[in-house]
């Protein structure tokens, strides 16, 4: 008796003292005197919280000796659903419906006004416990077929309960009629390992220099090394898609012997934006609803513009020449110096040209240009206040639109889209015109692609270029096809504030299908 009152205390001393330490001692201090341990009864005994038991017990089964054995098991309680309680507390609806039911009989339609009252008739009706006079001087009257009734699925309910055992048949009428519902709990069943010890010894990370020096490495354990684990993740920058399908562009232009021309001239003014391009000071382009002008500087100075060819452009604009009758208005310098945000590459274009024109000699070029423009666009799902724009173009002589057409066939062969057609359309600067349509077999329908021409005599001769070279050129923009290659709808969604970041850092390599 001494004995087991010893040991009975010894027990409850170790279960005092394990509020002290940490869990994973508990269960090794308790199973060091019991055969098992069952999680769910431990977790209830000691007042703990059984999730965080089994973490305890993962945490020991991660060591590399066999502490303890863990076999996974489940138990399947029946439990009572909100409306089973509610039978429990206010009595089933068959039984409320019969209590309601005076000896004298009560009509039919006012007994079925009653809360449930559909549910409960039938369920009474079937047990027996009433029935109904359809031909009853005042209209169908339920009377009591019984004088007594018991509620058994209230009596049944309690029993589930207090957890007393209960006739599985009875159980699942319960279930049907969504009284009952089972919760299946998973637990543990604990005993002890092959190297089942009380004294947790972690295992070394790392083989150091002072463990080879006294040669306690022999005496220790170390955790195994894992050669298939993944290595940590690289930080490191991320290409926008828009940086990646620009890239295959550039490479597209170069592999066809295209230069690049140099874009990083955000801010213009108007007269290479416009003016140059023999584009209308009235143009309704050049208003504010369609271009952000700069406020300051508001204005380049007339000196940094070429003095001879502003002449030019100028006598063009206003009386005409090169065969041409012009627009017949008085041209005003002051536009023209009016600082702007870009709205075409084609103004760096125009830059290039007259760089070109100056030349001693004329050599013919291919160039490109692929960067950002600004327009004031109303924004929705296709349109924003800025984009990039592609740009490429040809300077040879005797060029036609022949050359310009076989060009784009060309060019968009590259991009895998071999199924053009041409549509004729109007460009201030560009004489003939043509927008540029692919068949796309996804929406099986014709869509715009691009814009395409060859620049106007007005445009080209005042710079200087000779009378005998002709430009081609064409354009799209960076956007659409990006959207189009990673299936995105809303443009706002690849540019803008609203660009989701794992976006960008998870969305895949680009491959153009080139041919």
């Amino acid at each position: 008796k001494n004995a087991l009152c010893f040991g009975t205390k010894q027990w409850y001393q170790r279960r005092v003292r394990a509020q002290d330490m940490s869990l994973d001692q508990a269960i090794l201090n308790t199973l060091a005197d019991r055969k098992e341990i069952d999680s769910l009864s431990y977790a209830s005994e000691h007042g703990l919280d059984h999730q965080k038991l089994v973490g305890a017990i993962k945490s020991l089964l991660a060591l590399p000796s066999e502490y303890i054995k863990a076999e996974q098991k489940q138990i399947s309680v029946w439990v009572l659903t909100d409306e089973g309680q509610s039978f429990v507390e206010n009595g089933s609806y068959e039984f409320v419906l019969y209590s309601s039911v005076l000896k004298d009989g009560v009509l039919q339609k006012d007994l079925m006004k009653k809360p449930n009252a559909k549910i409960g008739f039938s369920k009474a009706m079937t047990l027996g416990w009433l029935m109904i006079d359809k031909k009853h001087e005042n209209g169908p009257t339920v009377f009591r077929k019984v004088d007594d009734a018991t509620d058994v699925v209230k009596a049944i309910l309690e029993d589930i309960r207090d957890k007393k055992q209960v006739d599985d048949k009875k159980i699942q009428d319960l279930k049907k009629r969504k009284l009952v519902t089972s919760i299946v709990t998973k637990y543990y069943l604990l005993t002890k390992g092959s190297n089942f010890t009380t004294t947790i010894q972690k295992p070394e990370a790392d083989l150091t220099a002072d463990m080879l020096q006294d040669g306690s490495w022999k005496e220790k354990s170390f955790k195994e090394y894992n050669f298939e684990a993944k290595g940590a993740p690289i930080t490191s920058g991320y290409l926008h898609p828009l940086l990646k399908v620009r890239t295959e562009f550039r490479r597209i232009f170069l592999d066809m012997g295209f230069s690049e021309m140099p874009t990083n001239k955000f801010v213009e003014n108007g007269f290479w934006n416009f003016d140059a391009l023999f584009q209308p000071q009235q143009h309704p382009a050049r208003d504010a609803h369609d271009t952000f002008f700069i406020s300051s500087p508001e204005m380049t100075a007339v000196n940094k513009l070429p003095s001879d060819y502003l002449e030019r452009v100028k006598t063009t604009h206003e009386s005409g020449g090169y065969g041409s009758t012009g627009y017949n208005y008085d041209w005003k310098i002051t536009e023209a110096q009016k600082n702007i945000l870009r709205t075409h590459t084609t103004a760096v274009s125009a830059r290039m040209l007259y760089a070109l024109a100056q030349q001693k000699e004329f050599k013919p070029v291919k160039m490109f240009s692929i960067d950002r423009v600004f327009r004031n666009e109303t924004l929705d799902a296709t349109h924003l206040a800025e984009f990039h724009q592609i740009e490429g173009l040809v300077a040879d002589r005797n060029l036609t639109l022949g050359h310009l057409i076989g060009t784009l066939y060309a060019f968009f062969k590259k991009l895998g889209l071999e199924k053009l057609k041409f549509k004729p359309a109007y460009n201030p600067y560009t004489e003939p015109s043509m927008e540029i349509f692919s068949y796309h077999p996804g929406l099986k329908k014709w869509v715009e692609i691009g814009n395409s021409g060859m620049f106007r005599p007005e445009m080209l001769l005042p710079m200087g270029i000779p009378k005998d070279v002709n430009v081609i050129a064409w354009g799209l923009s960076l956007e659409r096809p990006t959207m189009i290659k990673y299936g995105i709808n809303n443009i706002r969604e690849l540019i803008g504030p609203k660009v989701n970041l794992n976006m960008v850092q998870e969305n895949p390599i680009c491959r153009l299908n080139k041919v």
